[in-house]
This record gives C-alpha cells, structure tokens and sequence, in this order.
C-alpha cells in the first residue's frame, strides 16, 4: 500500500444496484482486498476478510466501498436526479487487465472504424478531428470537448450516419463518463457512466451505466446495444502488453489523436496514482 496514492483512500464500485438481491451476500475483492457485501432493505453491510476498515454506500444507482472511513465526497453526476432520464444497467464485465487500461481504451476514439466498424465509425472517414481538453484547477478532473466523429449507428435509436458529439470527462482515476447528443433530444447529452472496480492490479470488474433520454428502446435494447459495443473492445483490451498502463514518457509515446489518453497519463502521474501502473525500472 502507497499511502500517497489517492486509490487507496476513494470510494470504488462493486456492484450496480439493479443487478444485485437483497439479503443475499457477495464476496469480491477491491484493490486485492477480499470484501463481502450485503443488501438488507435499504442499508447496506460490508466487511473485509482481514479485519481492516471499510465503509458502504449507495450513489448514482451503484454499491460503493471504500477501504477507509475517511474517503472524500463523491463526484457530481446531476443526470441521475433527472426524472425524464431512464437509468440502466449495462452490466458489469470482468477483465484480465489493469482497471486504468480499461478507462483510457474507453477514453479512445481512434479504434471506432476498425474495431466498432459500420456502429461507432467506419472507413474512410478514419482521421480524429482536433478536439480540446482541459484540466479543471479545484478538482483534478479531465475534460475533453468538441469530439466530433461520423457515425453509422450511434445510438440503439439512430437511423443512418450522423455525425456525433462526445464530452469525455474522468472524475476520478478509475471513473470516466462519455457524454453524447441523445438522439430522442438533440438539445441535450446522454450520459455514459464507466464505474471501474480496480479487483487487483491485473484484473478489474468495468460496472457500466446509462443515463439516458430514450422514450423508444427498451431496457433490453439499450442493454444490447452497449454490451456489443464491449464485447468488440474485450479483444483489444485483454492483449494489452503490459496489462498495466505505462506511466514512464519513454513508453507508448500518443500521438495526437490521443492527447486525451496523454492528459490522463499526467493526471495519475500528478495524482501519485500508482495502483494498477507498470514502470519498466520496477520489472
């Protein structure tokens, strides 16, 4: 355990809360930690296997544990109090890589004609448009805006190509969220929630949820859907060589297209995050 290292004191998902039964308990591990969990009416009941301190709550329709009493206050996701949204899991997939992996491959554009052709992307209009991103000062987080990129099936509801704007936006090192225009309110964004639950430093459970403004598909559509699109990312993401994401400048140097996967580098270099990382000097 590195004290400096912010994973250790946060909160961390386990488990959408739809997905779960009451009164039926759950052993899983977080951050190499054997917990088990419980949910009994509308409290929640943890405990860890060595003894040590732990703390359960529920928020943004997910059970969250944190290896401490003292973890901080959660990000803000307003979409989930809105009462027009519908909220849906799209179930939890676990993977043989680092959760950080697993965050930055969600970050990526590049792959979308190639790995999610004739869905999110396809050939020839290959090339990521310039895009920007910021760092927002008080909190840490990482904003990436005007992502554009031409899509032949953005959404479970979309009818032909139509070009798609994303906000990409980390909260947290194993929290990202991918805002895109909905298609039933062109107006406003659909927000796709990737709750990361680092297992170990090799293997994570990726806990996903959407919010999102959709009178026409089903529960099942929507689900569908999204678990296609994993299910095409699963092949990339578990021949990842090393399974933990490189910190070191002289390893896996982006290149432009991925100025966002740089941005979010810096920030677990800045942050001291070490949990789920491979340093060449240490191997």
């Amino acid at each position: 355990m590195d004290a400096k290292d912010p994973v250790w004191s946060d909160w961390h998902p386990v488990a959408v809360v739809s997905d779960i039964r009451e009164n039926l308990s759950y052993d899983t591990q977080l951050l190499g930690v054997a917990i088990t969990y419980c949910k009994r009416g509308a409290l929640y009941e943890v405990s860890r296997a060595d003894g040590g301190t732990c703390n359960i709550t529920e928020r943004y329709a997910t059970i969250w544990v944190a290896l401490t009493t003292t973890a901080p206050d959660f990000f803000p996701l307003p979409e989930f109090a809105e009462a027009d949204r519908r909220v849906v899991s799209a179930g939890s997939i676990r993977l043989n890589v680092s959760g950080l992996r697993a965050v930055e491959n969600f970050l990526d554009m590049s792959h979308f004609p190639f790995v999610h052709t004739d869905i999110l992307g396809a050939e020839p209009q290959t090339e990521v448009l310039p895009y920007d991103v910021s760092v927002d000062a008080a909190t840490g987080e990482i904003l990436a805006t005007n992502c554009r990129f031409v899509q032949p099936k953005g959404s479970a509801i979309a009818q032909g190509s139509i070009e798609t704007l994303y906000i990409y936006r980390v909260a947290r090192p194993y929290i990202a969220i991918l805002y895109k225009n909905s298609h039933s309110s062109p107006e406003r964004l659909d927000a796709l929630c990737l709750f990361i639950q680092p297992v170990n430093e090799d293997w994570c459970i990726a806990h996903t949820v959407m919010v999102y403004i959709d009178d026409i598909s089903s529960d099942e559509q929507l689900r569908h859907f999204q678990q296609t699109i994993f299910g095409q990312d699963l092949m990339i993401l578990v021949n990842q060589v090393p399974r933990r994401l490189p910190l070191d400048a002289l390893q896996e140097n982006p290149v432009r297209a991925d100025k966002m996967s740089s941005a979010y580098r810096r920030m677990l270099r800045d942050s001291h995050v070490r949990y789920g990382t491979y340093s060449a000097s240490a191997h």
